[in-house]
């Protein structure tokens, strides 16, 4: 009954983002959306397509890991943490410890509620902690301001790389 009512609102936020209420789509970023449940991968992959995201999809641990191995790093990753074969805490240091892919902001997206959960994710490297069921449009302003600090601070290492090389 929860994961109705869970499904529920998230679908009401996709509707109203239909309805034209979701803000301006992104200038083409990439995102690897890592969840096992195909009805959440779906609609997040279809909220993400709308507001011009390019998508890649793991719906395991291991193929997380295999995209991550293989791929060149993506702007964003949107993380659950239970997830089939390996975790999503064990995913979120390996991203944090892969030279390419060791700056990209992780967004965890989980059921878990727990205190304890929230912070070990957050210990670990992810950059913010959003609970299921989310709201799309918070979950999009989250990414946004995620990537631009990414941004921001990929220009300033390029400055001061620049300034140091002088």
């Amino acid at each position: 009954m929860r994961m109705d009512c869970a499904l529920c609102q998230i679908i009401d936020g996709l509707i109203s983002m239909m309805n034209g209420t979701e803000s301006s789509p992104l200038a083409t970023h990439r995102a690897l959306v890592v969840e096992d449940d195909e009805h959440i991968a779906y609609m997040l992959e279809f909220m993400l397509r709308r507001a011009g995201y390019d998508v890649l999809l793991a719906e395991n641990g291991r193929d997380a890991q295999t995209i991550i191995e293989n791929v060149a790093p993506v702007d964003v990753v949107l993380l659950d943490l239970m997830l089939p074969y390996i975790s999503g805490y064990q995913l979120i240091e390996e991203i944090r410890e892969h030279y390419q892919w060791q700056h990209v902001p992780i967004i965890v997206l989980s059921g878990k509620v727990l205190e304890q959960d929230v912070v070990r994710a957050l210990d670990l490297g992810a950059t913010d902690y959003v609970t299921k069921p989310f709201r799309p449009q918070e979950l999009l302003a989250r990414l946004r301001r995620a990537i631009a600090d990414h941004d921001a601070l990929l220009g300033q290492r390029g400055h001061k790389e620049m300034v140091g090389q002088r």
